[in-house]
């Protein structure tokens, strides 16, 4: 669509109107014959005399010009443009962490797939986390994986291809035997520290006990709730096994009970599904709208018309200057 930026400009329309009106109209000075004793003849005459002038006449092609080229130059300055549809653009209001547990414990064949078959914790947890990454396409999601150390294998992106390619990489114990839970709290705790996210939410697993951690897991909670972020804790391990390899489930229930998140246990694939489907709908997916439209600036059209028109009167009128000239001329010989 067309529209004007300044269209209170086009009030200045009648404004020369208003000048011819208003003013008295312009007059040149101009040469005059001296005649002798001219002072005693207009005294004689009972005239005051007065300094020669003219009133400069028009024809009928500046009459016509004369507006047309007002408007035109009103027409730019009220800036003309051509607004373009609307390109609207969704920006995240959620950034998603997801910590997964890459202990060797992970590597353990006892959760269920739905066909039946005994799979690995870690293929269970990759297939569950992936379909639960492509539920949330306007989440901008990152990826934490730890074992004996957190490390960050995919920053918050909207790049949801990446974020799968990395969760289809990760092996158990890549990073570590052991447990580090309350440090990847506190890494995660980082990752949100740029994030300008009104919701920052953690997503934790884990299959054993904090057995690594220098950041106690309740202390890091305390943090992680002083700074906006909510904890969802996810336990798949055993709650009856022994040492490292036992699921403490009163740490998950207390991290995800102090930054006003829940906690949950799987005992096989089709339970783990169903955990990251509450995930899904307990954390509805929201963007913000945000809507541009692109302006093509149009003054210079109506502006090189002006001068256009302008040129060209000027130069029509040096072109009949010169005919006159050139017949006098022929004239006179």
């Amino acid at each position: 669509m067309y529209q004007l930026d300044y269209p209170w400009l086009l009030l200045l329309l009648p404004l020369p109107v208003l000048i011819w009106w208003l003013l008295p109209p312009y007059r040149e000075e101009t040469a005059s014959v001296r005649l002798p004793f001219f002072q005693e003849v207009a005294e004689a005459t009972g005239l005051i005399p007065a300094q020669g002038a003219v009133i400069p006449k028009t024809n009928w092609l500046e009459k016509l010009l004369a507006p047309i080229c007002w408007a035109l130059l009103v027409a730019a300055l009220a800036l003309p443009q051509y607004v373009d549809p609307p390109i609207e653009k969704l920006q995240p209001a959620r950034d998603l962490l997801l910590a997964l547990d890459l202990s060797q414990s992970m590597d353990t064949r006892d959760f269920k797939s739905p066909s039946g078959d005994l799979i690995s914790r870690a293929d269970a947890v990759r297939t569950v986390v992936t379909d639960f990454v492509r539920m949330r396409a306007q989440d901008r999601i990152g990826v934490i994986v730890f074992g004996d150390a957190p490390y960050p294998a995919a920053p918050f992106t909207l790049d949801h291809g990446t974020v799968e390619l990395m969760i289809a990489n990760v092996v158990p114990g890549m990073a570590g035997p052991r447990t580090a839970l309350g440090d990847a709290i506190g890494l995660a705790i980082k990752m949100f520290a740029d994030s300008k996210a009104p919701e920052r939410v953690l997503v934790v697993l884990t299959d054993g006990n904090d057995t690594a951690s220098k950041m106690p897991t309740d202390r890091a909670a305390e943090i992680a709730k002083q700074n906006g972020i909510r904890i969802h804790a996810v336990g798949i391990g055993n709650p009856d096994a022994s040492g490292e390899d036992r699921l403490d489930t009163t740490v998950l229930q207390k991290i995800a009970q102090t930054t006003s998140g829940q906690y949950f246990f799987g005992q096989d694939q089709d339970e783990l599904a169903q955990i990251y489907a509450t995930l899904d709908r307990i954390t509805p997916s929201n963007a913000k709208t945000l809507s541009w439209r692109p302006r093509q600036e149009l003054f210079q059209y109506p502006l090189g018309a002006a001068l256009g028109l302008l040129i060209a009167y000027h130069f029509a009128m040096w072109l009949v200057t010169v005919v006159r000239r050139s017949r006098q001329g022929v004239v006179a010989s």
